[in-house]
């Protein structure tokens, strides 16, 4: 079941007259507090590395153990050498990395098709170059991979293999997913198939949000490089208005509907807990920076769920001295410099899939290199964990503060 849009909170007098009044100094645009939609906007992406890969001569006891551990199922390339600068970070996420592309319970060609679907849409050549050999032993063909940047509208496809393309799509451009994707998906899926190939667009998403944003390269060996003459086109209708019901409903039982809904996929959620682990737990962020990303990128992708625990029980905002208000705003609500960047990154890592030079600059001049990757996969594990609570309608309690009322365009 679907309703209208989410809000309920009034903005306070006093911070909607001082965010103006910074607006009117700048030239800001106050009615448009969203950036705009994924895919959107021109590409740009790096063509060196801004965090070089970690040569074998600098790797720690610590490091040549994680890739002994991963050595017998991925390259161990550009994209791995980088994330082994923060050791911790490469627990996090490969155990996700290794479900989705090769354990999850879809058959290997659909995780396939969803997986390169995801990186050609968030322009990651590097993950494109990784995947298309294991697509290849899936029974992806040469023109199945020209097909899959093509998109779903590409003649050659059976309607159901279309269908996970455009739940790629969906997924992507409106972090949700209309009934009609859904519903025929499930006349073929299982819950499991379902939850499955969700995550198997947002996991690359995140990885993909990773290695854009860090400058990862598509290893000198890798073969497989992007069909250079296929425009990048993403046509998408408009999202629907937000679930009232769930889509996958949580397990009986304590604990926040999120980790009860997660956990009717247990197999998944252990792979998956690690993430936001690193997240709340291990990165070197401070709270009150750790909040304003996962507060800003939840308001972004309208998970309202998201954005409800955050301010409230589970990130707690206000106690760390953010206001909700201001973070639906966006980078002009009167934030000092190096506020506003944090606040940039969440948008251009939402709309562009990486972030801008500038916006790295500023935020690079006072982060170390594992504080700077923090700050991207924050962004991008709450970005996935957005997408999901949006396309499995995990409901907030009515208890919970939800949305404030900022017009959105």
């Amino acid at each position: 079941m679907r309703g209208a849009p989410f809000g309920g909170v009034k903005v306070l007098a006093g911070v909607v007259t001082a965010a103006m009044a910074v607006g009117a100094g700048t030239g800001a645009a106050w009615s448009q507090v969203r950036p705009d939609a994924p895919g959107s906007t021109a590409v740009v992406r790096l063509h060196e590395p801004r965090i070089t890969p970690l040569p074998d001569t600098e790797w720690t006891d610590e490091q040549r153990a994680l890739v002994e551990r991963y050595a017998p199922e991925v390259r161990i390339g550009n994209g791995f050498r980088t994330m082994l600068r923060v050791p911790e970070l490469v627990e996090a996420v490969m155990p996700f990395v290794l479900y989705t592309t090769i354990d999850s319970t879809l058959a290997p060609r659909h995780r396939a098709l969803l997986v390169l679907r995801a990186a050609w849409l968030c322009q990651s050549e590097a993950i494109w170059a990784e995947q298309a050999v294991l697509a290849r032993a899936a029974g992806v063909t040469p023109p199945d991979l020209r097909r899959v940047a093509e998109g779903p509208d590409a003649a050659g496809w059976d309607p159901f293999e279309a269908t996970l393309l455009r739940l790629a799509d969906e997924l992507y451009r409106n972090s949700s997913v209309r009934d009609e994707i859904w519903d025929a998906l499930a006349a073929r899926y299982d819950l499991y198939n379902l939850v499955d190939a969700v995550m198997a667009v947002n996991e690359t998403t995140l990885v993909a949000m990773l290695y854009n944003s860090w400058g990862v390269q598509p290893d000198e060996s890798a073969r497989a490089r992007f069909p250079a003459d296929v425009p990048y086109r993403l046509d998408v209708p408009e999202p629907e208005p937000p679930l009232t019901e769930p889509r996958v409903a949580p397990l009986e039982g304590e604990g926040i509907r999120v980790r009860r809904t997660f956990a009717r996929h247990p197999e998944m959620q252990a792979a998956r807990s690690g993430q936001s682990g690193y997240v709340n737990r291990i990165s070197p962020l401070t709270p009150y920076f750790r909040e304003l990303l996962i507060l800003r990128i939840g308001w972004n992708c309208q998970a309202v769920y998201e954005w409800a625990k955050h301010v409230g029980s589970v990130g707690r905002a206000r106690d760390h001295g953010l206001e909700p208000e201001r973070i639906a705003m966006g980078p002009g609500a009167g934030w000092d410099e190096f506020e506003a960047a944090h606040v940039r990154a969440a948008d251009e890592i939402y709309r562009d899939g990486i972030i801008a030079d500038d916006t790295w600059a500023t935020l690079a001049a006072r982060y170390d290199t594992r504080e700077m990757m923090s700050v991207v996969m924050t962004v991008a594990n709450y970005r996935l964990v957005s997408m999901s609570l949006n396309v499995l309608g995990v409901q907030p309690q009515p208890t919970d503060e939800l949305f404030p009322d900022v017009a959105i365009p």
